[in-house]
């Protein structure tokens, strides 16, 4: 499974919602699938998914707006 499939499976466990047709530059937060709270447990999926570790100061909306910006910070750690 690579990176993409497995963000989306995430947030999928994280929220219930099926997003696999979604663009993936779509915003998370403007179509209503993520908020500050559902991001919280996003990244804990991401950390032990990934094992990675996600400081508080990268905890933003903006570096998690989408489905490709989640996929760009993880190959960046």
């Amino acid at each position: 499974m690579d990176t993409q499939a497995q963000v989306i499976e995430i947030i999928r466990r994280v929220t219930g919602n099926n997003i696999e047709e979604m663009d993936p530059n779509e915003s998370l937060f403007d179509s209503g699938i993520l908020d500050s709270f559902a991001l919280a447990d996003v990244v804990a999926g991401l950390e032990k998914q990934f094992s990675i570790n996600v400081p508080d100061s990268d905890l933003t909306p903006r570096k998690f707006q989408s489905i490709s910006r989640i996929v760009a910070y993880i190959e960046n750690q």
